[in-house]
């Protein structure tokens, strides 16, 4: 099932929302807007495609209800998610984590185009396996922009068959946040300030934290 999702951001009105698939959107405040999931997903062969617009002088707050759980499908047991961002005004995505379950395998791709005076926050956090488990993967892929110079080139793994896979100590879990154009922030992990402007951390462990 393929899934797609586009929200518009403008000043003076609440954000355009368009979606089909098994990935809802709702307005649950006049900048904030909640992703759902109307079906099981995403399942192996399942494609998330999301776009998020933020026009100059607008802000949006992207959240999401629950968790979401990757599952294998009967074909495949690969799963992706496809993120395009544009921000001229002001962007907070923080959705609650992706849980990699059973030997489901996800691939998530993030390319963000800054504004000059666009402003941003991106937070993802990462669980491969529930209780017990350790033979899910997840691979990362994040690109940004900013005024058309290249501020990030950032790519992670975790799990079975990732780079840094040891079966003595290998991290399972991941928080990974992107701000700009602040320099510094308080966050877990280790803390890069770019050269561009901004600053990502990135924290990895066995389990994620409360």
């Amino acid at each position: 099932m393929r899934s797609d999702v586009v929200v518009v951001a403008a000043p003076g009105r609440l954000p355009r929302i368009e979606c089909r698939g098994g990935v809802a959107a709702r307005h649950t405040e006049t900048d904030t807007v909640h992703l759902v999931s109307a079906a099981a997903t995403p399942l192996g062969g399942d494609v998330i495609a999301i776009r998020l617009v933020v026009e100059p002088g607008a802000r949006l707050r992207l959240r999401s209800a629950a968790a979401s759980v990757v599952l294998p499908g009967a074909q495949t047991r690969e799963s992706h998610s496809c993120w395009t961002v544009a921000v001229a005004g002001e962007l907070d995505v923080d959705l609650e984590p992706t849980i990699v379950a059973a030997d489901a395998r996800h691939v998530s791709e993030v390319r963000v185009q800054l504004a000059e005076a666009g402003r941003l926050r991106i937070r993802e956090r990462v669980q491969v396996g529930r209780t017990e488990e350790r033979e899910g993967f997840w691979s990362g892929t994040m690109f940004a922009d900013a005024c058309g110079v290249p501020l990030l080139r950032h790519r992670l793994e975790l799990g079975s068959g990732s780079v840094a896979d040891d079966v003595l100590g290998a991290p399972l879990a991941l928080v990974s946040e992107l701000r700009y154009p602040e320099l510094t922030f308080e966050a877990p992990g280790i803390l890069l300030a770019l050269a561009g402007g901004g600053a990502l951390a990135t924290w990895q462990g066995e389990r994620l934290y409360s």
